[in-house]
């Protein structure tokens, strides 16, 4: 599975931003794709999920700040960001797994990230 993510820069706090993430190789009963933020190794913070059926799960801290959309193929995720704030400042992963989770621990693959930096 390869996952490229695009979009990261800086932003004064208040403004938006649009991350994506496009994926190859993935198997066809994948069902999930994610967005999450935090450090390489660590617990890193769900942003958001979507499944095939369309369901999304938002993280707390970004909730009515974000939408998840994924084209019709399923490769390609794009992450919505408004009102930024520099609190999210941070380096965005895309992830992609069998199935959506809130924990970072359960997905086994992972883009390389982007770096998000919101500019008080």
């Amino acid at each position: 599975v390869d996952l490229e993510e695009f979009g990261g820069g800086s932003v004064q706090a208040g403004g938006s931003l649009t991350l994506s993430c496009e994926a190859s190789g993935v198997p066809a009963d994948f069902r999930c794709m994610a967005w999450f933020r935090g450090s390489s190794g660590d617990e890193r913070e769900l942003v958001g999920s979507i499944d095939d059926d369309g369901t999304t799960e938002i993280g707390n801290s970004v909730k009515g700040r974000v939408t998840l959309s994924q084209n019709n193929l399923g490769n390609t995720l794009t992450l919505q960001m408004n009102n930024l704030r520099p609190e999210d400042t941070n380096i965005y992963f895309c992830a992609a797994e069998w199935a959506c989770y809130y924990g970072s621990k359960y997905y086994h693959n992972w883009g390389k990230g982007t770096q998000v930096t919101v500019l008080s």
